[in-house]
């Protein structure tokens, strides 16, 4: 058998050490100790009790699971509430030190805290260590027990025995509550001039916790803290430093007097600390302490701020230290960060300013990324305080941008985007557009995102605009965000001499860069709308390369795009909406056209096959139509695209960053607020549906068809932004002839309306009050394609139900529009309503334009208005029908937002309104 002896030296009962390190090897639950002699062996239990500190450690950390773990402190917790409730006081400091242990490990330890307020009371000084140390662990200033201690602390704040008043000074810094502050900041105070430099170090330290805490006390610090600005002693003149900092931050009158009557002796004493010799008990690195330093420049950038004789007074010496200061350890550069951005934040000065920014240009240079970096993010705030000066670092500034580390290349690329201005907009971008082919893909993303946003805000012309977008999307299409194309194909509709260069741009980076989707999304909606040109070589500038293309080659692009494994439902969409175009722009190449198309009557997306099976029956069986369907997309307001990226309609368009822009070609557009804001109604159950710019083109080509019960008045040849399927079928402005059954295709509800139904309309041109045929949820697709039925159109007329009188629905100051409707007899979900508007002011209404929206349960069916001028001082009026279908009569009233826009001495007014007060029977 195998014996261990341990031997265990005496401890004096008033030394406790805690003792924390690993330890390797097991113990029992049951301590032994052995005793050898040469007549027996006694042994001898050592009891829980009496268990020291650095034993339970032991047990502690011998434990193999969190049960054992649990089960050892269980039961010291129990020992030690056994000697608390007998009042021991042999083992009183032992017992909290093995509480504040206990504590640290998480375990709940509050039963002790009476513990250290009488070991705080005891007369000793080793009770009293532990006891204040108990206190600032086991205790915080939200705890009511805390009051009972506050006797004891002042007590011993006046004790004759220094070391005493440290440990008061050190628990009162720590856990000092407001009341305690108020209690005791006399005795503080009095503190901050003691004999001894350690307690008016400490005492300084415990006046910054007091005038947190109560504010109001920070004036009767002042002048005791202005003594300690000429104190020798680098600890109290450290903390002396601080407070007279953070006095400056509590109180502006503190703030006045340290300016008027301390500046001058601060730049004196880091005068004296940059000069000084040799010390070694402060010396870091060749660096009189830097900490003092550090200290000094902070609190004279308080002082400085916003003073310039102050900053005047400290000019000198913050040259100095930015000139002599050493930059090859990290002390110095400690230092020299510091005296930047006090430089960067007191009065103007534009010798040190350079001086400062030129140091940050050093930084960028070291081999330290952390250097490097904070160099980065303070250089973002000097750029709004001397650009010009950051600019000449702008080469260097670059080069981060292309680092290893990607903190740094992203904090780069943002004060690269600070930087740019309309001088070196094209530069900086082709340096940043020539990177983006070598840079990681993670950081892609906001590369391009920082490039497309510098081309929308910066842009001289739109040629460059679509040159540097082309570059974009080529190199990393994949990347950037559905707004990026769509304002693209937003910018080209507007520029309408580029249209050629742009289907040409487009179609030589297509065949280099196929793989990017949003390249190809762009690629094929310009070659469906534009493919004429692209072959005619219309439009061609001087430029340009000579380019040849064939009707072959162009369908080539959009057949290889629409083949494509890796292109998605809505490219492929596109793709069949291009070759539908493409079918009324080369007629010699219908066939394969039509061929194409037909390999998706079978596909298994629903939407691929809708798509395919409608524009099939066009091409073979309508094609009287087929050139007005496949007329060009009208040109996109820049406006309204803008407004709906940004969630509202600006004066200009915007950029993600709130800049706008302002691209010189082009007629300038006015600011109409888009028609999806009409849907902004919170009566239907179901969520308005959204009008964000990622869903902007994707509307426009009916890739995900939202169903809305948005109608507008066509008079103009307006058409509703959000009719899925003329825009689907890229339906310009109507004819003039046309304008009444157009309308009452766009007042339709797509839901329960076959297209091909709407496109029979269309080709027999009905009458102005036709309505569109409801086909049954039963018709299968074969009669919707083989057999389209000759619905005869449905007369409205006012119905002989229950008659109600004329209601006012809108007043302003300047218009009246007054209701009166109609049941149709056996119909009560069906109202007719007849508009009136009339003219309150003094001139005549031009252009005059009404549109409503409704809830989702509610179907709208507008006709055109009787006129589109409104005569003055209501000598006449406009009528105009509406027919409302609510789908929950009896349950909800109809409701209906409403917009009405014309011109006054050709000035666009938009007067907006909410109706809502409709009986619940309609």
């Amino acid at each position: 058998m195998c014996y261990v002896v341990c031997s265990f030296e005496p401890v004096a009962p008033y030394h406790v050490y805690i003792v924390i390190r690993p330890f390797c090897g097991g113990f029992c639950k049951s301590w032994f100790l052995l005793f050898l002699d040469d007549k027996a062996l006694a042994v001898r239990m050592w009891t829980w009790r009496n268990m020291k500190i650095r034993d339970m450690i032991r047990a502690i950390r011998a434990s193999k699971t969190a049960a054992e773990e649990r089960a050892v402190v269980r039961k010291e917790c129990a020992a030690i509430r056994a000697s608390i409730s007998e009042n021991d006081p042999d083992y009183r400091h032992r017992n909290l030190a093995k509480l504040m242990f206990i504590h640290m490990l998480g375990y709940p330890t509050h039963f002790g805290q009476m513990e250290c307020l009488k070991l705080i009371a005891s007369p000793g000084f080793p009770e009293k260590r532990i006891g204040y140390l108990g206190l600032m662990l086991l205790l915080d200033e939200r705890q009511e027990v805390l009051m009972l201690v506050t006797n004891s602390i002042k007590q011993d704040l006046n004790h004759t025995n220094q070391y005493i008043v440290g440990l008061a000074l050190c628990a009162l810094g720590n856990i000092c509550s407001a009341e305690m502050a108020r209690d005791l900041a006399p005795e503080v105070e009095r503190l901050l001039q003691f004999r001894d430099p350690n307690i008016r170090k400490k005492a300084a330290l415990c006046s910054i916790r007091i005038i947190k805490k109560v504010p109001d006390l920070a004036e009767n610090f002042v002048n005791p803290v202005a003594a300690l600005l000429k104190e020798k002693h680098h600890g109290v003149l450290i903390t002396g430093v601080q407070l007279c900092s953070d006095l400056c931050k509590v109180s502006t009158e503190a703030l006045e007097y340290f300016r008027k009557k301390c500046t001058d002796g601060l730049v004196k004493v880091l005068k004296d600390v940059a000069n000084s010799p040799y010390a070694p008990e402060y010396d870091i690195s060749g660096i009189t302490d830097p900490f003092l330093h550090i200290r000094l420049l902070k609190v004279l950038r308080v002082l400085g701020q916003g003073d310039a004789d102050a900053s005047d007074s400290m000019n000198d010496i913050l040259a100095q230290v930015a000139t002599k200061t050493e930059s090859n350890k990290n002390a110095g550069n400690a230092i020299l960060y510091e005296c930047v951005e006090t430089i960067m934040s007191i009065e103007d000065n534009g010798g040190l300013r350079v001086l400062a920014i030129n140091i940050l240009g050093r930084f960028l240079s070291n081999r330290d990324n952390n250097i490097r970096y904070v160099a980065l993010n303070m250089l973002m705030k000097a750029i709004a305080v001397d650009s010009q000066a950051v600019q000449r670092h702008r080469a260097t500034i670059l080069e981060c941008v292309k680092d290893s580390d990607p903190s740094i290349r992203k904090r780069a690329l943002d004060l690269v985007y600070l930087l740019i201005n309309d001088s070196n907009v094209k530069p900086l971008t082709k340096e940043l557009t020539e990177h983006l082919e070598v840079s990681d893909p993670e950081f892609k993303g906001d590369l391009t995102a920082k490039i497309c946003s510098i081309v929308e805000k910066f842009s001289p012309e739109k040629i460059w605009y679509i040159d540097q977008m082309l570059k974009v999307l080529s190199e990393a299409g994949n990347y950037v965000k559905d707004e990026v194309w769509h304002a693209l194909i937003v910018v080209i509709t507007n520029a309408s001499d580029l249209h050629g260069y742009a289907v040409r741009s487009l179609y030589r980076a297509v065949q280099t860069a196929g793989e990017q989707e949003t390249l190809v999304r762009a690629a094929v909606w310009c070659i469906g709308e534009y493919g004429e040109m692209l072959v005619s070589n219309v439009g061609r500038l001087d430029i340009e390369e000579h380019l040849t293309v064939t009707e072959s080659d162009a369908l080539d692009v959009v057949e290889t795009s629409i083949k494509s494994h890796s292109c998605d439902l809505i490219t492929r969409a596109m793709c069949l909406i291009a070759l539908l175009k493409l079918s009324s722009r080369f007629p010699s190449c219908s066939q394969r056209i039509n061929d194409i198309i037909g390999q998706y009557k079978g596909s298994f997306v629903l939407e691929l096959q809708q798509r395919a099976i409608e524009f099939n029956s066009i091409i073979e069986r309508h094609q009287n139509m087929r050139s007005s369907l496949a007329e060009r997309m009208p040109v996109l307001d820049e406006a309204t695209f803008s407004g709906r990226r940004a969630g509202s309609v600006p004066a200009a368009v915007s950029t993600s960053k709130g800049v706008s822009v302002n691209l010189p070609n082009g007629a300038a557009k006015p600011s109409i607020a888009p028609v999806a804001d009409l849907l902004d109604l919170s009566l239907d159950d179901a969520p308005a549906p959204s009008s964000s710019g990622g869903e902007f083109l994707q509307d426009l080509l009916g890739v995900n068809l939202t169903p809305v019960s948005l109608q507008s008045d066509t008079n103009q040849g307006q058409r509703s932004g959000t009719d899925a399927l003329l825009d689907l079928l890229s339906i310009g402005t109507p004819p003039a002839q046309n304008s009444s059954s157009t309308a009452q295709m766009l007042s339709s509800n797509i839901d329960n309306k076959s297209p091909l139904d709407i496109l029979d309309r269309l080709s027999t041109r009905s009458a102005p009050s036709a309505q569109v045929s409801s086909t049954g949820g039963n018709s299968s697709m074969l009669d919707l394609l083989n057999g389209l039925p000759s619905s005869p159109p449905m007369s409205v007329t006012e119905g002989s139900g229950a008659g109600h009188s004329s209601v006012t629905a809108f007043e302003s100051s300047s218009l009246k529009l007054t209701f009166n409707w109609s049941k149709q007899p056996g119909n009560p979900q069906t109202t007719l309503i007849e508009g009136s508007f009339t003219n309150k002011s003094q001139d005549v209404f031009t252009d005059f334009i009404f549109q409503a929206a409704v809830p989702k349960f509610l179907q709208l069916q507008l006709d055109p208005a009787s006129g589109n001028t409104l005569p003055a001082s209501g000598n006449g009026s406009i009528t105009q029908k509406l027919r409302v279908t609510n789908s929950q009569h009896g349950k909800k009233s109809i409701v209906m937002r409403i917009r009405i826009s014309y011109k006054v001495n050709n000035k666009d007014v938009l007067e907006e309104g909410q109706i809502n007060n409709f009986p619940r029977d309609l």
